[in-house]
């Protein structure tokens, strides 16, 4: 008998483009995730892996293989989903794909939440930017992603998972008090078009949107600083070496010397939202973290009837 646990390497496998990577989202060693597949090619019979530089790919065969092993997985989580729910057993743990301020300003919360009103329900939480967190969800190493995006940019959902928006967070411009902005009540895109930016990371959410406010005007934002993190453009404005645009959503109070000036033309609003397959809409355990994150989410994002 074809072993579900090898179908479901195989498959990430497939999504991931390596041993190592499907490794880490399965959270298996790749030794653990090479067995599995070296099991599924001696019980089929077929090869299903071969080597592509340092990478690995699927073979004709393993891509079918893991194109059935898809459905029956689906399959196997939508009577697993249904058993709990008739049994009303809220146990199990809950992989979670986050963005680092929702990590900070929903997840630390929630997981406080969850453990007094489900204490046999783990949540795990990885940091996985949104559109990585949404591929994660959808291949099934997580079962459950908190992500946003940055209206009206997209975030392209597969039909086979579910969505719920759990409201709307802000971003605001960061300059340091002696900056001419800094007494402003509002600012626009026009006001900043020749300063000097802290940004995330090119390719990021975040980045792309900064990039769609100058677009929208015909230029591009002058940007001197590259960081990750959001508290590094928080010091770097309280030195006065750049601006930075910040969402309010984790981002604690500011330090002496940093205001934060909303922004309004336009509206820099992102729209954040949890995200599972729908296989697993009847678990009591993601049930329950949904209604944890959803109502540590209430106390800072902005609900969709406010204007």
């Amino acid at each position: 008998m074809i072993d579900p646990v090898a179908l479901r390497s195989l498959v990430a496998v497939e999504a991931h483009g390596s041993v190592g990577a499907a490794a880490a989202a399965l959270d298996y060693t790749p030794s653990a995730v090479s067995q599995q597949i070296k099991r599924l090619e001696s019980q089929t019979g077929v090869q299903l892996l071969e080597r592509q530089g340092r990478g690995v790919l699927l073979t004709e065969a393993g891509r079918s293989l893991s194109e059935s092993a898809r459905d029956l997985l689906a399959h196997i989580e939508r009577l697993e989903s249904r058993l709990h729910g008739a049994s009303g057993e809220t146990v199990g743990t809950v992989r979670l794909a986050t963005f680092a301020t929702a990590y900070r300003g929903i997840v630390v919360g929630a997981i406080g939440r969850l453990r007094a009103l489900a204490p046999d329900v783990t949540l795990r939480p990885d940091e996985i930017d949104p559109w990585d967190a949404v591929d994660a969800v959808a291949a099934g190493t997580h079962d459950l992603a908190l992500v946003h995006n940055w209206e009206p940019l997209p975030l392209a959902i597969p039909d086979h998972l579910e969505v719920r928006d759990l409201g709307r967070d802000r971003a605001d411009v960061l300059v340091h008090e002696d900056h001419p902005l800094a007494t402003r009540s509002s600012v626009g895109v026009a006001d900043v078009l020749e300063e000097e930016w802290a940004s995330v990371a090119p390719g990021s959410i975040c980045h792309q949107w900064l990039q769609k406010m100058y677009a929208d005007v015909g230029r591009a934002p002058r940007i001197g600083h590259v960081a990750l993190e959001f508290a590094t453009h928080v010091a770097l404005v309280s030195r006065g070496e750049a601006i930075a645009l910040v969402p309010r959503l984790g981002r604690g109070p500011l330090p002496a010397g940093v205001v934060a000036v909303p922004i309004v033309d336009p509206v820099s609003e992102r729209t954040v939202s949890l995200v599972w397959r729908r296989t697993m809409t009847a678990s009591p355990a993601l049930a329950v973290t949904v209604e944890c994150l959803a109502a540590e989410a209430s106390k800072d994002l902005r609900p969709f009837t406010v204007s």
